[in-house]
Formats: structure tokens, sequence, C-alpha cells
């Protein structure tokens, strides 16, 4: 290691009592979004910036989405901008402020919105998603520039709303009202994903396409099926043939898990409520996670085909209405950003990181759209929304180092 390296993780080991103490209140802040019962993240925001101007880290800019439903109005977002030696250059970390509700008490073995420690673990609800990443984004900061250092980069600690419900209020209302934020030569981090041995740099995502599918058809009685048409038997079939789409695209893209495309029958809605009723409608939901080399136009296209054999065959009529549709480019594999963090990864945690792909949807698809350079990387047990979320105090505390690190890197030509 370093001399650089050396004296700021001592200076992060040695901040481990104030760490834990921002990360106890912040879980005493229940910042919930109004869908699911919340007041969304006003005091969490309010107490993270008495803590930043404590600190006195940086420039700490209050960014506010209007948003009648809670009690402030207001769903905020907190920049805080540490100046670089190479100011052109800035590196962006994300985290999101939200949390998701506890879920079911009864399965909660301490509760939810209070820090409990047992040992190197602490229990409540944010403690994983997203407070760890959020805390040891804040304490790598600190640790630089009290060890007497500048970052390389000027660095862009960004606190976003709204994560967990969809992000109209977070980061895609700064893309579309501040998008100043998002331009020139910005690489960003997005520490709300990753595995527990750390291995992981999130680098590209699968588009998601949901579909919901109305087969409309001609009830009748059970005992004369032939005046009718069934729709769920249509519905059926229907859904066991775009299950079978995973044949047609059958392309392996190896930086995925699992590598192919998946096209897999979830929700259907009840039809009738009596069994002797042949059901004239039937309506079910197709989750797709496609492969970015694969044109979801394309996907689409065959899927109409198919609807229209299926109106044939059983005498019915099908509406497709799409409910969701994401797709984001891949981050370059070969890029700084992730030559970096697998530098750095290797420093401290001793393991080798590499790149991959993820079914799933993260924010990072929105800085991806934008052609920002985006790796998403934590280390996590993946407790998150679960009963007993917990993070590690090894993690947050090996994860600001990792960030600190990142911190002092030329962004431009590596290391």
């Amino acid at each position: 290691m370093t001399d650089a390296s050396t004296k700021i993780f001592k200076a992060i080991d040695l901040q481990k009592e104030l760490l834990v103490s921002l990360q106890r209140d912040l879980t005493a802040l229940p910042a919930i979004a109004p869908e699911s019962g919340g007041d969304g993240e006003a005091a969490k925001a309010e107490l993270l910036i008495k803590y930043l101007k404590a600190f006195k880290l940086g420039k700490i800019e209050l960014i506010e989405a209007p948003d009648s439903r809670v009690s402030s109005g207001k769903r905020p977002n907190l920049l805080l901008t540490a100046e670089g030696l190479q100011p052109a250059q800035r590196l962006l970390i994300m985290t999101h402020l939200d949390v998701v509700p506890p879920g079911d008490l009864r399965e909660w073995q301490t509760p939810p919105f209070e820090l409990v420690q047992k040992g190197d673990l602490l229990f409540g609800r944010g403690t994983e998603d997203n407070q760890q990443s959020l805390v040891a984004s804040i304490f790598a900061l600190k640790a630089v520039l009290e060890s007497g250092y500048r970052p390389v980069p000027t660095v862009d600690l960004l606190f976003v709303a709204d994560e967990e419900t969809g992000s109209n209020y977070g980061i895609k209302y700064l893309i579309e009202n501040r998008p100043e934020l998002f331009k020139g030569q910005v690489q960003a981090l997005v520490p709300d994903s990753g595995k527990p041995d750390s291995s992981q740099l999130e680098i590209a995502e699968k588009s998601i396409l949901w579909l919901k599918f109305s087969v409309k058809g001609k009830q009748a009685h059970a005992s004369t099926p032939q005046l009718g048409a069934n729709a769920m038997v249509a519905g059926s079939d229907l859904s066991l043939r775009l299950y079978r789409l995973k044949d047609k695209f059958s392309q392996q893209d190896e930086l995925f898990e699992p590598p192919s495309s998946t096209f897999s029958p979830t929700k259907r809605e009840a039809n009738v409520p009596n069994i002797n009723t042949i059901p004239g409608t039937d309506v079910f939901y197709l989750d797709c996670r496609i492969l970015p080399s694969l044109e979801v136009d394309k996907v689409l296209e065959i899927i109409k085909n198919i609807c229209l054999a299926i109106e044939e065959e059983y005498r019915v009529q099908i509406t497709t209405e799409i409910v969701q549709r994401e797709s984001s480019p891949a981050s370059d594999p070969q890029g700084t950003l992730v030559k970096n963090l697998a530098y750095f990864i290797k420093q401290v945690y001793g393991v080798d990181a590499r790149p991959a792909g993820i079914g799933g949807g993260t924010v990072a698809a929105h800085l991806r759209r934008l052609g920002i350079e985006t790796v998403v990387w934590s280390t996590i047990d993946n407790t998150l929304h679960m009963p007993n979320e917990y993070c590690r105090l090894t993690n947050l505390l090996g994860d600001a180092k990792v960030m600190a690190m990142l911190m002092l890197a030329e962004l431009s030509t590596g290391l």
C-alpha cells in the first residue's frame, strides 16, 4: 500500500464510532415514499445536511422535486461537491435516501427503525439499502480531506429521493431539470447492488419489457363449451408460446446470469368466480429480460405475430399493452472506472472483481443512457428488503476505503 492509502485507511478506521452514529440516526428516520404509506425523505435529508455541514466537506445543494402527497410538499435530492485537482473530471457517487417499508413486524427480531449492533452486524431497515454506501461515500471523502489530500477529480456525492418507487422525484427529475449536472467528463459509481465477496462490477443490464395481455373470448356454460370461446384456453396457449420465445431468442452472453434472454409469464388476473362457466376474458402478464444485443422492437413484432395466430385458432381477440419498457447501453468492460475499481477492490479485499451483467434494472440505466460510464458495485450480503436487514460494519469500512482510493485516481488514464 502507498503512504496515502495507509494514512487514509487508518483515518477511516478511527472514525468507526462516528460512522455507526450516523447509521443509527439515519435508521431512526423512516424515509418511505407516499406510495408505500410514508411521508418521503425530508426529515432524513435534513439530518444529513446537518452532518455534512459539520464535516465541512464541500458545497451542499438541496434540489427539491415538488410532490403534494408529502407533508413538506417536496422530495429532497442532495448534492455535495468537493472540487478536485482536475476539476474538468468528475466522479459521481450516487446513493439513495429512501427505504422500503419494514413489512411484517412479526418477522423482525429487532425494531426495524432502531439500529441494533450485534458484533459486526448493524440491524435496521435501510442499513444495507442504501445507507451502507451512503455513509461509506461520506466518510471516504472525509478521510481523504482530513488526511491532507485533495481528490483528483471533482467528487459529487449525490443522494437522491424516490429510488425505490420509480425515481420520478429523484434521478429522473434531476436529469430533466438539472441536465448540466451530468455533462462533461463524468464517471459514475452507483453502489446499490453487489456480491458478499465484492467481486461483481455490474456494467450492463438486460432490457426490461413487461407486457399485459387481455384475451377476449365468449362466455358460456361449461356444459356447452362449443357455444363459447374459452379465453383461458387461448390465454394459456398464448402464455406457453411466449414462454418458448427463449428458444427462438437463444443467443448467449456470458456476461449475464442466466446468459440468455428470458420470457416469464407471471401474474394472472381472476376471471369467472364459479367452476361451471367458460371464461370470456383472460388477463395475464409477461416479464421479459432481453439481452442488450437484441432489438426490443423485433421481439415485439414476433409477439404480435403469435397473438394473431392465437386469435385465428381460438376465435378470440387479444389486446397487448406495454406496462414497462427500459433499455440502456452497457458500459465499457475495459473502461478506466472498471479498471480502477478492480485494482482498489483487490487492494482492500484481496478479491479479483470482474465485469458482469444483471437481469434486473437499476438507476444506473438512467446514467448510461446519457453516455456516462457507470458501474454498480458494493460489498453487501443482500439482505435488502428483507426482515432483519443488516449491513456488515467491515463492509462499510472496506467500501469506504475503495471509494477513497477511487477519489485519488486519475479518471482519464487510470491510476
